[in-house]
């Protein structure tokens, strides 16, 4: 289980000072060999929760955990955490190999890549999601490793900032080619993740009424399915090319149509059976799906 304690690292140098690394080349970006990383760690279980975007790629025998969920990295494989994720390793935890890259915000603060890394979600995977990738594709990724430490090892310029973070961008668009390999390579255990998923939005949607239950979220299939809201939605996008927030308004809008058509009752009381709070919100995504008001579609059918 868990910690429930855990040491803020909000800095670079913080972060070398908790590995007893030399003072950091860069204020904003580091690679470290996970050897030195948990050479130096506390004994027992000991957990982090870092400032910084990380990228690591590790072969452990032991298991880490990673948020909620654990795993066991015996492969090798590649994952990515957000700021703000709590990372915990057990004492009985060996590196084989590995590195990590710890990226802070300020670095990517203002560039292209600060405005889009919200779009690689994989940064909000949980543990067993992780990139497994082929020695081919572990050299490709290495390349960029040392292409970002080469360049921040020596004298920093005004050309310094664009390169570490143009090489951190290949790096995570090469992780966007790999992870859509794993999951073209893992079909068939990621349509019937499809197929559960449709399965239990289907029953929710089923309830005589959805008053007391509301509507669902994102969060909840994700749950019931064991996954992180992101993977989900990726899965489905993949092989449906639909979100799981998009899946769910279908399936609402479809139950709304039922209820046009076949009762008497007003458009608020259908809102609120649908496990709407207002009414005006149910509105609002009725005529954004279908291009007419609840009350227009009503009187058209």
């Amino acid at each position: 289980m868990m910690t429930d304690k855990f040491q803020d690292v909000q800095s670079i140098s913080e972060l070398h000072r908790l590995v007893q690394y030399l003072p950091p080349k860069h204020p904003l970006v580091s690679i470290i060999d996970h050897n030195d990383f948990y050479a130096h760690r506390p004994s027992g279980e000991c957990a982090y929760r870092f400032g910084f975007y990380t990228i690591s790629c590790k072969k452990v025998d032991g298991s880490l955990k990673y948020g909620k969920g654990s795993y066991d990295f015996g492969e090798g494989s590649l994952l990515f955490t957000a700021p703000g994720q709590v990372i915990s390793s057990g004492p009985g935890v060996t590196v084989a190999e590995g590195w990590a890259l710890f990226i802070h915000p300020d670095l990517i603060h203002g560039t292209d890549l600060g405005k889009r890394i919200h779009q690689y979600t994989f940064f909000n995977y949980e543990a067993n999601e992780a990139l497994h990738i082929s020695e081919e594709e572990k050299l490709t990724i290495k390349d960029c490793i040392n292409k970002i430490e080469k360049e921040y090892a020596q004298n920093i310029d005004k050309h310094s900032q664009g390169l570490i973070v143009s090489n951190i961008e290949l790096l995570l668009n090469y992780c966007n080619r790999f992870y859509d390999r794993q999951f073209y390579t893992r079909a068939k255990v990621n349509q019937d993740v499809v197929q559960q998923f449709e399965s239990l939005l289907k029953d929710y949607f089923a309830q005589p009424a959805l008053i007391n239950a509301g509507l669902p979220n994102v969060k909840y299939f994700a749950s019931k399915l064991n996954l992180s809201p992101n993977y989900l939605s990726d899965v489905l996008n993949k092989f449906t090319g639909k979100t799981t927030q998009e899946h769910i308004h279908l399936e609402l809008i479809d139950k709304a149509k039922t209820m046009l058509w076949s009762t008497n009752n007003s458009i608020s009381e259908i809102a609120y059976g649908l496990g709407f709070e207002h009414p005006s919100h149910f509105t609002k995504i009725f005529k954004s799906k279908t291009g007419k008001s609840p009350s227009e579609f009503r009187l058209v059918n």
